[in-house]
């Protein structure tokens, strides 16, 4: 089988990923970009209807604490708009009662991107090479060798359908899932695969749930869209609609643990009477609903993904390493990421770590003049 020779390969497509590979190309470097799935973006997933974008993955941003994300929205040209917090909110007791509640911002506040997150993905790509983008890529196998490595794409008990020669290669994948699904050559140390399976994987085990309508009948009657349910299925629930025009949508994250959320279409009936319950039966009559289940995604969770995850862990550098193998990987992906691991400002910050520590660019500057 014929070995493409590249000088750095990026493994991963999500935010990280793609923001390392527009960093190199602005830098007029050789790469390419290999990604498993058949579309970019990773966990940032936005469906259309009538020009809006529902985020299934991430929906917000907190301009106060993420200035990274502040600055390249504003490079790029894209537009954003506050969530929408006015007006009381709803709570559900475990028999099912619904309360209303005083609302509440969150704090610091929060913005969505009109266009949906993918609008971040969408204008970043506009930036990079088209042919450096190679869809329905999965890495199986990483092989080092005296200068680089061998990435091998595939699967590991079949043949793999294509091999790359590089100097470097970033992995922009959650360690979680980089340590189940790569086979590594040398081994990695039984400490950093430890500490790389245990890394929980940010939204791995959770499925979101968007429901859109026509007008937003919650607000006209005094409610936020904001509920809390200690009943289920949603257990977390907020306006998720366009800016000051429809389609106006209603939120939520799934409370019911992955291993029992085998009948989508069931958990769908069971949302929207929820929904009547909480805002009142127009709502089990949506436009459109869009459900993802981010625990059945092989390129996203492993089966150490399945058990809720109830905080936010603490994200660091897996065994306090951003590379190995003498510098040819580097570890990116929002997990690595000390500060904002798990958010959309985390990818940023590991993305420039690992292409700084690559090409040793000044930590102060870089194509988006982001530090």
């Amino acid at each position: 089988m014929h070995t493409e020779k590249i000088d750095t390969i990026i493994i991963g497509g999500g935010l990280s990923g793609i923001y390392a590979a527009c960093l190199l190309a602005k830098k007029n470097k050789s790469f390419i970009l290999l990604e498993a799935r058949e579309r970019v973006g990773g966990r940032i997933l936005s469906t259309e209807h009538q020009g809006f974008f529902s985020d299934l993955g991430p929906s917000w941003y907190w301009p106060s604490i993420n200035p990274k994300i502040v600055h390249l929205i504003q490079v790029l040209g894209l537009k954003s708009y506050r969530q929408f917090e006015e007006g009381m909110g709803r709570f559900q007791t475990p028999d099912g009662t619904v309360r209303t509640v005083r609302g509440y911002d969150m704090s610091p506040p929060c913005r969505r991107i009109s266009g949906g997150m993918m609008a971040l993905i969408t204008k970043l790509c506009e930036n990079i090479p088209e042919n450096a983008i190679q869809l329905n890529h999965p890495v199986c196998e990483i092989k080092k060798h005296s200068s680089g490595a061998v990435v091998s794409v595939g699967e590991l008990e079949k043949e793999s359908k294509a091999r790359f020669n590089a100097k470097n290669i970033i992995l922009a994948l959650p360690p979680r899932l980089a340590a189940a699904t790569i086979l590594f050559t040398p081994d990695l140390s039984h400490d950093l695969t430890q500490a790389m399976l245990k890394m929980g994987t940010w939204m791995a085990g959770q499925a979101k749930f968007c429901a859109l309508y026509e007008e937003p009948y919650w607000r006209q009657t005094g409610l936020s869209g904001q509920a809390f349910s200690q009943t289920g299925p949603l257990g977390e629930i907020h306006d998720g609609s366009n800016d000051n025009q429809g389609p106006y949508g209603l939120t939520g994250f799934i409370s019911i643990p992955a291993a029992q959320r085998n009948h989508p279409q069931s958990l769908t009936s069971a949302i929207l009477s929820q929904l009547a319950a909480i805002y009142g039966k127009p709502a089990d009559q949506p436009m459109a609903v869009y459900y993802q289940d981010w625990a059945r995604e092989r390129f996203t969770a492993t089966q150490f993904d399945q058990p809720p995850m109830h905080e936010h862990p603490l994200y660091h550098p897996p065994a306090g390493k951003t590379s190995i193998w003498d510098g040819i990987i580097q570890f990116a992906g929002t997990e690595t990421d000390t500060r904002y691991g798990g958010y959309l400002e985390g990818a940023l910050a590991a993305a420039e770590r690992a292409v700084t520590k690559l090409q040793q660019f000044s930590s102060a500057t870089n194509c988006f003049g982001l530090t």
